[in-house]
């Protein structure tokens, strides 16, 4: 069996050499990214060129299938503005027939036109 001071030198040992491998990756990667990038430019470039055209035909396209979608659009917010005006109106039937009953017993009687 080790004793403490052992295992927490392996422990140390352990921690170190993950962080030479850590640091090791992190320099590997610094001078990859340095040497492909050139290449990585050049071929930003070359895709934002050929990109362009097809943007173009996208919002083209996109803009003339916004435009037929329009009519569309507005016959379904009619349509929902008109069964939500239903939904409201349908239950309140009782109660408007209520109201017109009561204006019609309490209204004051119109005066006569022809004079006596």
């Amino acid at each position: 069996m080790l004793p403490m001071i052992e295992l927490g030198a392996l422990l140390l040992f352990g921690v170190a050499l993950v962080a030479l491998i850590v640091a090791f990756t992190a320099i590997l990667k610094a001078v990859f990214w340095l040497v492909l990038m050139p290449f990585r430019l050049v071929f930003w470039a070359l895709g934002a060129i050929l990109m362009v055209p097809l943007l173009l035909v996208k919002v083209l396209f996109g803009g003339l299938m916004a435009l037929l979608a329009v009519p569309f659009v507005l016959l379904g917010l009619l349509a929902a503005a008109i069964a939500m005006i239903f939904g409201v109106l349908i239950p309140a039937i009782p109660l408007i027939f209520l109201a017109a009953l009561f204006w019609y017993l309490v209204r004051p009687e119109p005066a006569s036109l022809a004079r006596n």
